[in-house]
């Protein structure tokens, strides 16, 4: 899969708008500001295709890229903005009820946390969304560049124990600044590609 053959195809702020072909959808989730936009295009290997907004949690859309006409790599809007209100909560929790209600577009989830810091609650919601929809997710502690030497061997496994994840869920440290295990994480997403979009009906 050429990921360099990326495009951009829409954005989506209602069920109406989610695509539903046959492709397998790479689904990316995170918190605003914590680097996902960042490492999709490192991913890509194409700097800016995937937009930051210039008002964090206000931008309520999810967006699609056709990576390779291969699949798509999905782009769900950042959550756990302190300054969101209410009716902002509840629009994004609409949207996402509605997508992780088909399940099974999902061949792969990738849910981004920050490396530095600890998994929040908002996290820990959004990885239950991830165990209830598809049992194929993975976690990726973004900017482990910024964590000390000493303290980032202890990085994957505090976030494994503090998300509740089985031992086979992979959680990968990944820096969207210098590349670090971009080929590791795009291995994970090629192998979840070739398997199209099966997911295993028990999750846990």
């Amino acid at each position: 899969m050429n990921v360099q053959n990326t495009e951009f195809v829409k954005s989506a702020a209602s069920r109406q708008g989610f695509i539903f072909d046959k492709l397998p959808k790479i689904v990316f989730a995170g918190r605003s500001n914590v680097g996902k936009s960042s490492v999709i295009n490192k991913l890509l290997g194409r700097n800016g295709l995937a937009r930051t907004s210039s008002s964090p949690g206000k931008t309520i859309h999810i967006n699609y890229y056709r990576v390779d006409d291969k699949a798509y790599f999905v782009d769900l809007p950042g959550y756990g903005y302190a300054k969101v209100s209410k009716g902002e909560r509840d629009r994004w929790s609409g949207l996402m009820e509605d997508f992780f209600a088909d399940a099974g577009q999902i061949a792969l989830g990738v849910m981004i946390v920050d490396a530095r810091h600890d998994p929040t609650a908002d996290d820990a919601i959004m990885a239950e969304w991830f165990k209830k929809a598809a049992c194929n997710f993975l976690v990726v502690a973004n900017k482990i560049d910024k964590v000390k030497k000493g303290a980032a061997d202890e990085v994957v496994p505090f976030i494994r124990e503090t998300l509740g994840l089985q031992q086979n869920t992979n959680v990968v440290a990944f820096s969207a600044l210098e590349g670090f295990n971009r080929g590791l994480l795009l291995d994970h997403i090629t192998d979840a590609v070739r398997q199209g979009s099966i997911v295993p009906k028990e999750c846990g």
